[in-house]
């Protein structure tokens, strides 16, 4: 558990800074990534390596054999996904922390005031706030989110072309330094094969909500664009009517 105990922490944070569905997106690689990974997978690929077994007794060839079939433990390989899926998000946390610093050395009385405000509310209320993006922070988020989306498809694709979508009982080998072909078995494949697909379900729904979080934040940031706008033509309207009222009154005096 100690392995995503400063990760985690981080996250929790990255969610007081983030939209309605990034916090969704927060809640999933909490639950069924980390939490999954660290309690299941591991128990799962514990025997990975010992129970790999090879019907040859040539000094290395087992180990060979399994370095062919598998370059990366998956274990591994899903630890590092979450530490490059989560970088971006950790970025833009200490983008935002950095941002709210300096803002806070400029006004610290004021903010001291609206920060007790806002805490007696959160005790009122156990609904977080959604945090208004504008400026720079928009961007940030807005690049975060997009790399999300590139390392999953990256990840995505770099797991198939590895494993490709689950695991077979056997596999032939003919990597130096075994001199002949030979058969190599792997141990509780059909369990394997059930966390590898879920694990790509996951990816998946990583994926869509990061889509749709990108579609959100531009929805959301263009909607009120229209209705300004509309707004405002029809102030524009009211105002050329009392002018002209005021001429025509002006007129007749």
């Amino acid at each position: 558990s100690g392995d995503f105990g400063v990760v985690s922490k981080l996250l929790k944070n990255a969610r007081k800074h983030s939209t309605s569905v990034g916090k969704v997106w927060v809640s999933v690689l909490f639950v069924f990534r980390i939490f999954v990974l660290m309690v299941a997978a591991k128990e799962v690929w514990q025997d990975e390596q010992s129970n790999f077994l090879c019907d040859t007794n040539q000094p290395g060839c087992q180990l060979g054999c399994y370095d062919k079939t598998f370059p990366v433990s998956h274990v591994r390989f899903w630890i590092m996904q979450i530490i490059f899926v989560s970088t971006p998000t950790l970025v833009y946390l200490g983008f935002v922390v950095h941002k709210t610093r300096t803002e806070n050395q400029s006004n610290t009385e004021t903010r001291t005031t609206k920060d007790k405000n806002d805490q007696t509310s959160n005790k009122d209320s156990d609904i977080e706030p959604e945090v208004p993006l504008k400026g720079p922070a928009w961007k940030m988020y807005i690049v975060n989110v997009v790399s999300k989306i590139l390392l999953e498809i990256a990840f995505f694709v770099a797991q198939y072309c590895l494993y490709g979508f689950g695991l077979e009982s056997m596999y032939t080998c003919e990597q130096w330094p075994c001199l002949t072909k030979v058969f190599c078995y792997v141990s509780r494949p059909t369990e394997k094969t059930i966390f590898i697909i879920f694990m790509l379900l996951v990816a998946l729904i990583s994926l869509l909500l990061n889509v749709l979080e990108l579609a959100y934040i531009f929805w959301k940031k263009y909607k009120k664009r229209p209705v300004s706008k509309a707004v405002q033509c029809n102030l524009d309207h009211d105002s050329s009517e009392i002018n002209l009222l005021d001429y025509k009154l002006s007129e007749k005096d």
